[in-house]
């Protein structure tokens, strides 16, 4: 697998997560105080910041918003494994709601517009864990070498 080591652009997509993660802290604490005092559940046009949410939504987004700003924060391999299980996370929990829209089944309340967002950010955190891994120089280099000059590489082993 060919997931780059010390990538030199980390920091940026350090930032990007974690202004991703903000943006989710921001609207599930938005969305919280919207939506306090209904039912977990409730099925009604409640938004918060562009997004139709509820009280369960609300409160699942506070949580993974603190999660990946404390990811973005770190600076080991932790936001690296965090943003590739949110990303996918993102993924799936975008695709399975948007089969969900018009049934009844549609517990966390979402709109096209929520789907939209969450695939986006889905695609943005996975491409974040991908160039986020942190590793020894010597791991990095030997990636590099790889990378840079694969037939040579084959034709040592």
């Amino acid at each position: 697998m060919h997931i780059p080591i010390n990538h030199p652009a980390r920091p940026f997509y350090r930032v990007l997560s974690g202004l991703v993660g903000l943006y989710i802290l921001a609207f599930g604490v938005w969305g919280t105080a919207s939506t306090w005092g209904e039912p977990l559940f409730a099925r009604d046009s409640t938004w918060a910041l562009g997004l139709r949410t509820n009280l369960a939504f609300a409160l699942v987004s506070v949580i993974f918003g603190v999660v990946l700003i404390v990811g973005a924060s770190r600076r080991g391999n932790l936001g690296h494994y965090m943003n590739l299980t949110a990303g996918a996370v993102f993924l799936i929990t975008g695709l399975l709601m948007m089969s969900f829209l018009q049934t009844p089944a549609n517990f966390l309340n979402f709109s096209m517009s929520t789907v939209v967002v969450s695939l986006l950010f889905g695609l943005i955190l996975l491409g974040t864990g991908l160039y986020d891994k942190v590793g020894p120089p010597e791991h990095a280099e030997a990636e590099r070498n790889r990378r840079y000059h694969p037939v040579a590489e084959s034709h040592r082993h």
